[in-house]
């Protein structure tokens, strides 16, 4: 996807986005993670999903809160958008990027497999270029062409469920990358191609 300027609202905006059916790919990824992780049935999540939820984020780092109704038959309007990227934004260089909607689809699915009510912790979002090579000179596993610089990726922990339980769910839904840090006690999701480390 290619990224035209800051537009006058301060954001770096995609030029183009691929028209997909977000609902029937959430379908199929959420049922085969039901599976996975032995969720009712299929009807259960098809009605999960057209059911409005409310997500609950935390950013550790601002200290800041984001609270969003959200229900993925229906596509996330401007203000949720703008909410939900400033909320993600690079806070060492204040630098705010839209970030890719997929991931409150991926939230969301993580919230409805779970069953969790709780809060996202949210360790990192967008990075600009400059702060991931500074990050990179610090921490090994930072890596250089980062899909945070994208806007596509984030770093989390959840309230009420294990690292563990999140990349097991991030698996079974096979909605993008998935990474798993035991020691540092988060799992980085993306909404890159379908990999895992």
């Amino acid at each position: 996807m290619s990224y035209h300027a800051k537009n006058p609202s301060g954001l770096i905006t995609p030029r183009h986005s691929p028209i997909l059916s977000r609902r029937s790919f959430l379908v199929r990824s959420t049922v085969a993670a039901a599976g996975a992780l032995l969720l009712p049935s299929k009807e259960s999540v098809a009605n999960i999903l057209s059911t409005e939820r409310t997500l609950r984020f935390h950013n550790v780092n601002t200290d800041e809160e984001l609270t969003l109704r959200c229900c993925p038959e229906h596509e996330y309007d401007r203000e949720t958008r703008l909410r939900f990227s400033s909320l993600m934004r690079d806070h060492h260089a204040d630098e705010v990027r839209e970030m890719d909607p997929a991931l409150i689809d991926i939230f969301f699915a993580l919230s409805a497999m779970t069953g969790s009510t709780g809060t996202f912790k949210i360790l990192s979002g967008y990075r600009s270029p400059e702060t991931n090579s500074w990050l990179r000179s610090y921490h090994r596993g930072v890596a250089e062409h980062s899909m945070h610089i994208e806007g596509k990726a984030v770093d989390i922990r959840m309230e009420d469920v294990s690292i563990r339980q999140i990349r097991a769910a991030g698996l079974a839904m096979a909605m993008g990358g998935v990474g798993y840090y035991p020691r540092s006690n988060f799992v980085h999701l993306d909404t890159g191609m379908i990999r895992t480390w």
